[in-house]
């Protein structure tokens, strides 16, 4: 009996096989154009994607070009720092003596100060200038030494030692600083 309800199944399954594809043979040239409706698409796929993978090179290479404007020129920025620090240095130190005897001098440091400034603002390049009693960002501050000063909170910057500087949205230099460790 159980052999009559396989075989009864498998004549089931061929009728039904039958009924959904039928006895249709395929002309060669049917076959020919499925064939070539394959490659088509195949192709069409390929050409799609290089043409998707160019916009993005070119995105790409749109992208480097503009942050190689922008920052190309960060290492020489960095370099030229203690430049413009040791000239703030030497006119910070300059007496009124100092600076009636060698007023020619100092003017010319200064000019050359404001010529310095100038080019790093033309440039992008902006001073991150702290203040005495501000609170310590270690983003744009970097903390030189912690001591416990009277009168302050923990946190508090209570020493400037050097300015830091953006290059555009960049961090070239952190300032430096010296934090209140006074607990609060």
């Amino acid at each position: 009996m159980a052999i009559e309800n396989e075989e009864d199944f498998l004549q089931d399954i061929s009728l039904a096989e039958e009924e959904e594809y039928g006895d249709e043979e395929y002309t060669e040239d049917e076959l020919e154009l499925d064939a070539l409706r394959a490659e088509r698409d195949a192709l069409k796929d390929k050409w799609m994607r290089a043409l998707a993978d160019a916009e993005n090179s070119r995105k790409r290479s749109e992208r480097d070009r503009r942050e190689a404007e922008s920052y190309g020129g960060s290492k020489l920025a960095r370099d030229l720092l203690p430049v413009y620090d040791y000239l703030k240095r030497g006119l910070e130190v300059a007496t009124d003596e100092q600076r009636e005897v060698a007023a020619a001098l100092i003017e010319g440091v200064e000019l050359t100060m404001r010529e310095v400034v100038n080019v790093f603002k033309k440039h992008g390049i902006e001073p991150i200038v702290p203040q005495i009693g501000d609170r310590f960002d270690p983003q744009d501050h970097e903390a030189m030494f912690e001591a416990p000063i009277p009168g302050t909170k923990a946190g508090d910057i209570i020493q400037v030692m050097a300015e830091g500087f953006m290059l555009h949205d960049r961090l070239l230099r952190p300032a430096q600083v010296g934090v209140s460790s006074t607990p609060g």
